[in-house]
């Protein structure tokens, strides 16, 4: 399909390159074999580690430790090529990189980072983020997990939930109240006391691990804490990261969707000629482009104030409500052209219909989000 704005004229060498290299991957190693991967509810993270990790796709935005070091709309860009995908591999990718390696590149130890950074660049061992509980998703500060000194060490009580990779991790960055403030941690998840059962029943990001973390008398070395940060700017700045990438890669689940209804409406024949020939068809199509092109500048314009050092947090809430909401319309819209056949995984469009249902909610619902903005607009909370 045509780049009517020739968007992506606006990326570099580099970029394009990156563009090609995580496109070919996705048609050659995902597009084959995720229906399958959906329908059954499974995804093959450790097959798919390595790959991901070799073409430096892990922690690409980190410096150092085996990262790629790319700036931010190359991440972006990769983002949006694998959620063209499925929303599940951009997760994947997303939960390692910008959840579980960002804040032991943040605010870990040296120790920390040497003996985890380059192995989870390397796709070698696969990380998981606890912050969401329970009974605590849009208000991390009333979260229940408690760590608890005992000597030099400390002691983990709680539970986490909605945890990509969770039951797949080798290491888990948890985040707990402490008597000093929230604190993160990291867990190895051979750790005496640690559980992942996996959650089971999703209608949703089926090509995904999800899983409940919990934590039992789960004793840590004093060397487990992440030094660099107490309170909730360590996990809410990790957070941020990991929306960035959701900005983009929701460009990409748009796409896949908006290029199968223009296929389709091109080779459906009704009434003797293609559906792609009726008035109302071709409305919705040019709809749907000009909220795929419009995300997609969204996404580009904030990935070059990242790259400038000048992004805001409230910016990126504006991006993760409005992009959310312009490719589950675009999704939904695709459905709707594709008539029956649009609920069937021969196509791409209910797969992502479904996927974005959840990505409106996780990385800050949308009520949240819009909450965000409404506080930068006139100033006053509304949070509670």
């Amino acid at each position: 399909m045509d780049d009517l704005l020739r968007l992506d004229d606006r990326l570099n060498v580099d970029q394009r390159l990156i563009r090609d290299t995580v496109r070919s991957f996705v048609a050659d190693r995902v597009l084959p074999h995720v229906g399958d991967w959906f329908e059954e509810a499974t995804f093959p993270a450790r097959e798919l580690a390595p790959a991901l990790g070799s073409l430096g796709l892990l922690g690409m935005h980190l410096e150092g430790y085996g990262c790629a070091g790319t700036d931010a709309v190359s991440y972006g860009v990769a983002c949006r090529e694998l959620e063209a995908g499925d929303s599940g591999l951009r997760s994947f990718v997303s939960v390692q990189g910008s959840l579980a390696m960002f804040p032991i590149w943040r605010y870990g130890s040296d120790e920390q980072k040497e003996e985890w950074l380059p192995r989870m660049a390397a796709g070698e061992a696969i990380g998981c983020f606890g912050l969401t509980e329970p009974d605590h998703g849009s208000d991390p500060a009333s979260m229940r997990t408690y760590a608890k000194k005992d000597g030099s060490d400390w002691i983990l009580n709680g539970a986490k939930m909605w945890i990509t990779n969770g039951s797949i991790a080798d290491v888990a960055v948890v985040w707990a109240q402490t008597d000093e403030g929230v604190r993160g941690f990291v867990v190895p998840t051979s750790t005496p006391g640690f559980s992942a059962p996996e959650i089971h029943k999703k209608l949703s990001l089926r090509a995904s691990v999800t899983s409940s973390l919990y934590f039992d008398d789960l004793r840590l070395p004093a060397s487990a804490v992440l030094p660099g940060v107490t309170g909730l700017k360590g996990p809410l700045s990790c957070l941020s990261e990991a929306r960035f990438g959701i900005i983009w890669g929701v460009v990409g689940a748009a796409r896949a969707c908006l290029e199968a209804a223009v296929d389709y409406a091109k080779t459906r024949i009704q009434f003797d000629k293609p559906i792609g020939a009726f008035q109302l068809t071709q409305e919705k199509l040019a709809w749907m482009y000009v909220g795929a092109a419009q995300a997609g500048l969204t996404a580009l314009h904030l990935g070059e104030l990242k790259d400038s050092g000048r992004l805001e947090p409230r910016q990126i809430s504006f991006g993760k409500l409005a992009n959310v909401r312009a490719a589950l319309d675009i999704a939904r819209q695709a459905r709707t052209i594709l008539g029956g056949n649009g609920i069937t995984l021969e196509y791409p469009v209910i797969r992502h219909m479904n996927n974005l249902e959840s990505v409106l909610t996780y990385e800050g619902t949308q009520e949240i989000h819009t909450l965000v903005l409404g506080e930068a607009l006139t100033g006053l909370a509304a949070y509670r």
